[in-house]
């Protein structure tokens, strides 16, 4: 129900705007659309005479707490040889000629 009557209302509003932007259509609408005094809907949308409602919203600033804590990184240096079991050694290409 709510979209078709939102469709509604933009429908006016624009129908409201194109009869106030040709007064050759005005004038179908009104016999006496063209005079001084003549006062409808579409004049005093044409003139800005038109009332809207004001909302106030407040912003709101979300509170976000964030804490966050580096890690402690450390490395100690260990040659390959040390770390591979008995009996194995490092690739041919890898190791340094002795």
């Amino acid at each position: 129900m709510r979209p078709v009557l939102g469709g509604l209302l933009i429908a006016v509003v624009l129908l409201l705007n194109l009869l106030a932007a040709a007064p050759a259509l005005h004038e179908l609408l009104h016999a006496d659309a063209g005079h001084e005094d003549h006062h409808c809907a579409v004049t005093l949308f044409a003139h800005g005479q038109v009332d809207s409602a004001t909302v106030e919203v407040a912003a709101v600033k979300p509170v976000v707490l964030v804490e966050a804590t580096l890690p402690i990184l450390f490395s100690v240096f260990a040659s390959a040889i040390e770390n591979l079991p008995a009996g194995r050694a490092p690739p041919v290409f890898v190791s340094s000629p002795v």
